[in-house]
């Protein structure tokens, strides 16, 4: 499973003149960092737009599933269980059929090759799956925190802010990572709302380096493993809140 990011690191370091030897050498003889010096004098822009995207995207899906997720969970709506599998059956829907549908509607709009286009093109996918995620945290959390609130005078409001959100830290971490981690890597929006501007993110920034008749993959496989350092150092950082307890020491005994 590693060697595909060894070998990615692997090709990033080869001299061009090397890179089509046979055999290829498991690791580049006389190393070169001519291709990171470009990425890091080429794709910055690239890099800028897709955590601009990617953070504005983890942003507007919690806005929007968090809220979600705490009336379906707490507040039971009526209906509530049609709610969860119409989000269930949302995520099933094919990437392009959904770019095809906004491509239409941002022509329209202007909206193409614009980062709040993006935004709210990867939140689409983003937030069904985020609602699902903190619904099952919410409804882990004990009922006798929310009436010791409400006793205290909260509404349901307060109650959702001070007492359910802290409560769902990990499930609300565990949203934003996935949320970050779809829009850093997506493709299929950007490549299709994209008109040929300035503002695209890293997944089509790769592209400067492929052309008709040659590719020069030092460069492209330097752009990929810059473009993973943002995506690895957020796994590292959140995985402990993932893998904590939802509720661990919200209620003693």
């Amino acid at each position: 499973m590693l060697f595909p990011v060894y070998w990615m690191v692997a090709v990033s370091l080869t001299p061009p003149g090397d890179l089509r030897k046979s055999p290829p050498e498991l690791f580049p003889a006389s190393p070169t960092f001519a291709g990171y010096e470009r990425v890091l004098r080429e794709q910055l822009p690239y890099f800028g737009t897709s955590l601009l995207v990617a953070l504005g995207t983890v942003a507007l899906t919690l806005v929007i599933a968090a809220p979600a997720a705490y009336a379906l969970a707490k507040l039971r709506p009526p209906g509530r269980r049609v709610l969860g599998f119409v989000l269930l059956v949302a995520q099933m829907i094919p990437g392009i059929i959904m770019a095809l549908g906004f491509y239409g509607s941002y022509v329209k709009l202007g909206l193409t090759d614009t980062v709040g286009g993006l935004i709210v093109a990867d939140s689409t996918v983003a937030v069904p799956f985020a609602v699902l995620i903190l619904a099952s945290f919410m409804a882990s959390v004990p009922d006798e925190l929310l009436q010791a609130a409400r006793i205290d005078g909260a509404g349901a409001w307060r109650t959702f802010v001070s007492v359910v959100l802290p409560a769902s830290r990990n499930g609300v971490v565990t949203a934003a990572l996935f949320s970050f981690l779809w829009a850093w890597s997506d493709f299929v929006f950007a490549a299709t709302l994209d008109a040929g501007g300035r503002l695209r993110p890293l997944t089509l920034g790769i592209y400067h380096y492929i052309g008709n008749n040659n590719q020069e993959w030092n460069a492209i496989m330097a752009t990929a493993v810059v473009a993973s350092v943002p995506a690895t150092v957020l796994l590292v950082l959140a995985q402990r809140y993932v893998a904590a307890g939802v509720t661990a020491g919200a209620v003693k005994d």
